[in-house]
């Protein structure tokens, strides 16, 4: 058997309807990981869903509890042929979002799975179980194009809480080493840089939320009486965050920006398209860091961004000056910058510019991760995928958002390849979320290369 079996096994498996029937087995499920009362379907997701389906291709399951008190289990699935063949660990989340029940366009359930247009709508399809689905798909495709012998070993971690920030996955990595130990991993999650652009992506961008709060007093005082006599905490506020990022989006506080972009990522930057057509809407070409591209400012710099701006009453305005004045603002950043430093660094930036009243308070942050694109794991998946696609995936050192990336790259030290099968558009998180079967199927038929190719892969990487 050849490669190209692999590929006529995909395309066979995909147009007989059996991926469709996959995804809408997952679909149903409501895994709503913010849900207390949800817990339950997040069991029986793993016992009826995944566990079934990996027990068939000849894995190992256990499920494990949590290491953070009240968090849902993980799943942890193996299969050893041989340990000394070359090992990946696969990692997803069947956790979903509110499904917004009534939201959705009509005809449209977030709990059924409904093909339109070429889509197929329903919660979860972009985030996560569409991608986990494509991918175990096509590993049943090449194990059985392979005699159910696939010249190498592969371990699973499936987590049910991502969308609460996967509670517990690091102290679980941590505490799990050795039983995790692996070569590298492969995993699916986020969208890919557009539509018809296959990607592969090396790690995410940090991120830093926190609130600014200045407050002057509990009462609101008329503005006519007092106005010009006491403080105005909105005033405060709104000039102590233009003193850490300009009316462009241009950081101000350089504490908070990397050193440099580092040669091989500049590089590969440079080859992917960000503009008005590949991202579907117009851009704002003179807002953020000046002299970089827009793929650096969005992929390979750090954006500060106001996420809510609250004093008084916006809709009901009063005369009155508020007494208190609130902001969520959120770092997003790249490999270099220091999160733990970050609300450090601001409440430095306000003491010395005059601004001790307002408080900065960390609500939750986690680093940046990047493989090195020069790294020789990613040669081998770019030659590999290359051979699906018949041309070169784009390669994005890291997504602008954020995966848990860190707990495998940082905790485990693994180098880490992201093939997402999604894209922008999928409405993820929102209503109407759906998975284009263009890329369901292409993502099979990438993957299925990938595992393919994957005995041979030590001899390229190392």
């Amino acid at each position: 058997m050849t490669k190209t079996s692999a590929f006529e096994a995909v395309d066979r498996y995909f147009l007989s309807g059996a991926f469709e029937s996959d995804l809408r087995d997952r679909v149903r499920y409501r895994t709503v990981s913010q849900d207390i009362s949800a817990r339950g379907e997040l069991d029986r997701y793993l016992r009826e869903i995944i566990e079934p389906e990996l027990s068939a291709m000849g894995f190992t399951c256990r499920r494990m509890p949590n290491p953070k008190e009240g968090g849902p289990d993980f799943l942890f699935a193996e299969r050893i042929e041989d340990e000394s063949l070359p090992t990946m660990l696969i990692y997803a989340h069947g956790d979903v979002v509110e499904g917004m029940d009534g939201s959705w366009s009509d005809g449209l359930d977030p709990w059924t799975l409904t093909e339109k247009d070429g889509c197929w709508y329903g919660r979860g399809t972009a985030d996560n179980k569409g991608q986990h689905a494509v991918n175990f798909a096509a590993l049943k495709c090449v194990l059985e194009q392979k005699g159910d012998t696939l010249g190498f070993n592969v371990k699973c971690l499936f987590e049910m809480g991502e969308e609460c920030s996967s509670p517990g996955l690091r102290e679980f990595c941590a505490i799990n080493r050795d039983m995790l130990k692996v070569d590298v991993l492969i995993a699916s999650d986020g969208p890919r840089l557009s539509l018809d652009v296959p990607t592969i992506y090396l790690g995410s961008r940090g991120s830093v939320l926190m609130e600014l709060t200045c407050t002057a007093r509990k009462e609101f005082l008329h503005s006519g009486n007092w106005g010009g006599i006491v403080k105005n905490p909105a005033s405060v506020l709104v000039n102590a965050i233009s003193s850490i990022v300009d009316g462009r989006g241009r950081l101000k506080l350089r504490d908070l920006v990397p050193q440099d972009i580092p040669p091989s990522v500049r590089d590969v930057l440079a080859t992917l398209d960000i503009s008005e057509a590949s991202m579907k809407r117009p851009l704002d070409a003179d807002w953020g860091e000046p002299g970089l591209s827009a793929a650096e400012r969005l992929l390979g710099w750090n954006s500060f961004e106001v996420i809510t701006l609250d004093a008084g009453n916006a809709d009901k305005p009063v005369n009155a000056v508020p007494p208190v004045a609130r902001a969520h603002c959120q770092l997003r950043f790249v490999v270099g910058t220091d999160w733990n430093d970050v609300v450090p660094a601001i409440r430095r930036h306000l003491d010395d510019n005059g601004y001790r009243d307002v408080e900065v308070t960390l609500i939750r942050g986690g680093p940046a991760t990047r493989l090195d694109p020069a790294d020789p794991w990613v040669e081998w998946a770019v030659q590999s995928l290359s051979e699906a696609l018949g041309s070169k995936p784009a390669v994005n050192p890291n997504i602008g958002g954020t995966v848990p990336n860190d707990a495998f790259a940082t905790i485990l030290g693994l180098p880490t390849i992201w093939i997402p099968h999604s894209y922008p558009g999928c409405k993820q998180h929102g209503i109407d979320e759906h998975l284009p079967k263009s890329i369901a199927h292409q993502g099979m038929r990438m993957m299925a290369s990938l595992f393919w190719d994957f005995p041979e892969a030590l001899k390229t990487a190392r």
